[in-house]
């Protein structure tokens, strides 16, 4: 598929401050990697207008515990349902593989050389504080690459790696591909007039 989006999310908030009540997120920095462009964007909170017509164009979007976090966020804001866009959750995948759920970056530095996480959400918190809204982004665009890399690394190799609790670096299969159960893709435009 040539127009894949993948996504993740930073929040201004944390899941203490809001009392475990997704409806009570905000977003600080929203990252995507574009594969028909073969770009990266970063939106915050106040530019999350020019998002919506990225992931609404998309053949499938990608992210990592996207369908239990980053998702439910960005409805908060969006007018539409997301969840009718065709989407991967690569978390939901090793999940349902493993029977485990794995952090992205144990994930990543058991499969990918040299490409891994830069910081944690909680950071991404504290520099939204300060005003280092360009940290957020260079953090989050970060997630978005190791997330691309793993869904690649995933979708080429039809497996990936974690360590076991005996530190043995085990692979495990995962599959990738477009279920056929997923409706087609309207190419829904909810965001321009009429």
């Amino acid at each position: 598929m040539k127009n894949e989006v993948v996504f993740d999310i930073e929040t201004q908030n944390t899941f203490a401050e809001v009392e475990n009540d997704m409806k009570k997120f905000k977003i600080s920095v929203v990252s995507v990697y574009r594969y028909e462009t073969d770009t990266f964007e970063s939106f915050t909170e106040s530019e999350l207008g020019k998002l919506w017509p990225i992931l609404e164009k998309a053949d499938r979007i990608i992210g990592y515990n996207s369908e239990h976090f980053d998702i439910p966020i960005l409805m908060n804001y969006y007018m539409g349902d997301l969840t009718k866009i065709p989407h991967l959750d690569i978390m939901k995948i090793v999940k349902g593989s493993l029977g485990i759920r794995l952090k992205l970056a144990d994930l990543a530095a058991a499969t990918l050389d040299d490409i891994k996480k830069s910081a944690d959400g909680l950071q991404a918190v504290r520099w939204w504080r300060e005003g280092k809204i360009d940290e957020i982004k260079k953090y989050c665009e970060q997630d978005v690459n190791v997330t691309k890399q793993l869904y690649e690394f995933g979708r080429d190799n039809r497996q990936l790696f974690y360590k076991s609790l005996s530190g043995d670096v085990v692979p495990f299969a995962v599959d990738f591909s477009i279920s056929n159960d997923l409706p087609e893709n309207t190419k829904i435009n909810l965001t321009l007039p009429l």
